[in-house]
């Protein structure tokens, strides 16, 4: 089975270049091309890819604009992001946006065929020179966070932390043990958090939790 592209950057020896590579790729090939996200949607409609490989930085429409546009009007349509691009925030925003992959322009034959069957496979690809980055904003975005919810209810890591235990059931003896602190230490952290919440029973601590998101109905 041959699996359809569109390429989309606004560089025409870009696209020849990645055409070129693509047509020594078997199982692949290129069904349509464009200068700038404008028409994309249309051009999607129209030749129903498998695959769009998209430029960020083009003049006219972007590629960010066209990502969003396009996942709105067709949700399963996988996109690799195809740029020059290594920030760490522009990358993150292309995945958030909607992106199955990010590779960079300077790519081998190999590393595309790799990328592209990731996403053949409902897999996703990042270049490995920009793997690193995306982990490290992932683990900045995470502690800023869990930084965050902790200032906007007034506790400390350490109070969210026995927040969480307590509301999944978890007795005092067993939450002394697993943190290593006392009982009474413990107890002194829920009386707090109580104090700090107004809210001075379980079922209202399980609601509150849920209800901010610092714990979801899975866990």
């Amino acid at each position: 089975m041959t699996y359809n592209l569109i390429l989309v950057d606004d560089h025409s020896l870009i696209r020849a270049g990645v055409r070129a590579l693509v047509l020594d790729i078997p199982g692949y090939s290129v069904v349509g091309e464009a200068s700038d996200g404008s028409h994309l949607v249309e051009m999607v409609e129209h030749l129903v890819p498998d695959i769009v490989l998209l430029d960020i930085s083009m003049k006219g429409t972007g590629g960010l604009e066209a990502l969003h546009r396009l996942k709105r009007a067709c949700p399963q349509c996988k996109v690799l992001i195809l740029s020059m691009h290594t920030d760490p925030a522009l990358i993150m925003q292309a995945l958030e946006s909607g992106a199955h992959g990010y590779l960079l322009k300077d790519t081998t034959a190999t590393e595309l065929e790799q990328a592209l069957d990731a996403l053949r496979n409902n897999e996703r690809y990042l270049s490995p020179g920009i793997a690193h980055t995306v982990i490290n904003q992932a683990l900045v975005r995470n502690r800023t966070s869990q930084a965050q919810t902790s200032n906007a209810h007034n506790l400390t890591a350490r109070q969210l932390e026995i927040l969480r235990l307590i509301v999944r059931g978890t007795s005092t003896r067993e939450i002394a043990s697993g943190l290593g602190l006392s009982i009474k230490t413990v107890e002194t952290h829920r009386s707090q958090i109580m104090k700090r919440l107004q809210i001075y029973d379980v079922a209202g601590l399980v609601l509150f939790a849920v209800r901010e998101r610092i714990i979801s109905l899975d866990d």
